[in-house]
């Protein structure tokens, strides 16, 4: 049996801190003792740790299971920082040759990580067949609930690869998962009597605030008055990429602040490129869309903004986590006009299959042979991992109803008269508690004034001069826009 005293002594050795944050001893504990776990612990809290630690301790393969190429190699970045070698990604990336090789020697890695896709794929279950592996990780399992049904539908055979690989334990991992979206993991993971590890989502050191503007010219003016005046580094979310690019474009003519922009149509080079000059600190400002910041462990992000309405309370709690990791004083801001709902409106049916195509599809699917997009390519997908049509109409059919009731609560939540902090507490907290509400909590502020109440206005001159190692960056940013 391992015992506490090994698991300290571990984490002291090989990890440099001597306490658990809240959750993770819990986790650790349940993992070890080769139990199916869900951990719900909030964004920042360190869940990585959770399958890291036990890697030292079981002395096998560990398989996470994560969603973006740029987090895969984001922690295996991480993992090697820290002295470990023994950690690879396999993704899209990779030449077919590379993969290869990988695979004829899977037993020898300690941490292998790799997107549902590749999970799935027939060599890969072979050659991981061969491993003896200790865990099963699904990290930032939320997506199961979100994707796997409109969107990325391999999430949904996650359930049969686990029992083929018959892992010693299964850790599903996320920052933000309600009871519903709990229900959805456990049950689509097939661990309904899983080991639940749930703590608070309030990250009271985050100043949740709501300014609605009249329209688009003056959130512009707002938000161009609110980078400059306020201490950084920071995020602004978009749902548009158009938009991402025509808003860092302006701060990069009007403002003296280094800005970039990033989305999924870049190039996997461009993507890590502006990652890491935004980690090193080369950066004042990202606007992105959601394609930046799952798994982004920058300590010293002072604010999030989002320029746009996000789909879901989900979606938004994950962003907004991303400030404040070093427990100092944050902001995240949400600015919104009259026209925001339309677009997101709009989002809900986009790439979703209508009744008429599913029921056209599955009786000649060689019609569609050639056609592009994401409702064909979900069709195929479903189609081969064996879904009957009533199947699919049904599954999709409640997948829009689920979705029109998010973006319902992020209204809600737009146009709530309270405490938003309480309205996020009792929406994900098994125990809500009542929040002490003041006016650091939360607000709607239609200036900046309230940034010298949280200690977030800047002090430094914004037109102070930029150093030689910060002009460096900011000719490769030309070179890249």
């Amino acid at each position: 049996m391992i015992t506490d005293e090994l698991i300290y002594k571990t984490l002291k050795d090989r990890f440099g801190y001597d306490t658990f944050k809240p959750g993770q001893l819990a986790v650790i504990r349940s993992v070890l003792a080769g139990q199916a776990t869900l951990a719900v612990l909030p964004t920042g809290t360190g869940k990585s740790l959770c399958y890291q630690l036990p890697v030292y301790l079981l002395g096998h393969t560990t398989v996470i299971v994560s969603p973006l190429i740029a987090l895969m190699q984001d922690q295996v970045a991480q993992l090697n920082y820290q002295g470990e070698k023994r950690a690879v990604a396999i993704n899209s990336s990779l030449e077919p040759r590379q993969k290869q090789l990988i695979l004829g020697q899977l037993s020898q890695y300690r941490f292998v990580f790799m997107a549902p896709e590749t999970i799935s794929q027939p060599t890969v279950i072979q050659a991981l067949q061969q491993c003896q592996i200790d865990l099963l990780v699904i990290d930032e399992a939320h997506c199961i609930s979100q994707w796997g049904i409109d969107f990325r539908p391999d999430y949904l055979v996650l359930a049969t690869i686990k029992r083929q690989l018959k892992p010693r334990a299964t850790l599903a991992l996320t920052a933000t998962a309600n009871a519903q979206v709990r229900h959805d993991i456990l049950t689509k993971l097939d661990m309904q009597s899983a080991n639940s590890v749930i703590t608070s989502v309030d990250r009271p050191n985050i100043y949740l605030g709501v300014s609605q503007q009249v329209d688009e010219a003056s959130k512009n003016r707002f938000l161009k008055q609110l980078v400059m005046e306020s201490q950084g580094p920071g995020i602004i979310y978009f749902s548009s990429r158009q938009k991402t690019v025509e808003i860092a474009t302006l701060l990069q003519e009007t403002t003296t602040l280094k800005v970039a922009y990033y989305h999924a149509a870049l190039s996997t080079k461009e993507r890590f490129t502006i990652q890491q000059q935004f980690m090193q600190g080369h950066l004042d400002v990202i606007c992105a869309t959601n394609a930046f910041g799952m798994g982004i462990n920058k300590a010293d992000i002072r604010y999030v903004i989002h320029y746009h309405l996000p789909q879901n309370i989900e979606s938004y709690l994950q962003e907004v986590g991303r400030a404040g990791r070093d427990g100092k004083p944050a902001y995240a801001l949400l600015l919104a006009t009259a026209q925001d709902m339309y677009l997101q409106q709009a989002l809900i049916s986009f790439g979703i299959p209508e009744v008429g195509l599913i029921q056209r599809f599955y009786q000649d699917p060689n019609l569609f042979k050639g056609s592009q997009g994401n409702e064909f390519e979900l069709l195929r997908r479903y189609q081969q991992i064996g879904m009957e049509e009533q199947a699919v109409s049904e599954l999709l059919k409640n997948r829009q109803k689920e979705k029109q009731f998010a973006l319902q609560t992020m209204l809600d939540f737009l146009n709530l008269h309270g405490c938003r902090r309480q309205f996020i507490v009792n929406y994900f907290d098994e125990d809500p508690r009542q929040i002490e509400h003041d006016d650091q909590c939360c607000g709607e502020p239609n200036s900046t004034a309230f940034l010298e109440k949280l200690n977030l206005k800047k002090i430094t001159n914004d037109k102070a001069p930029k150093t030689a190692g910060l002009d460096h960056w900011n000719g490769i940013l030309k070179q890249l826009f």
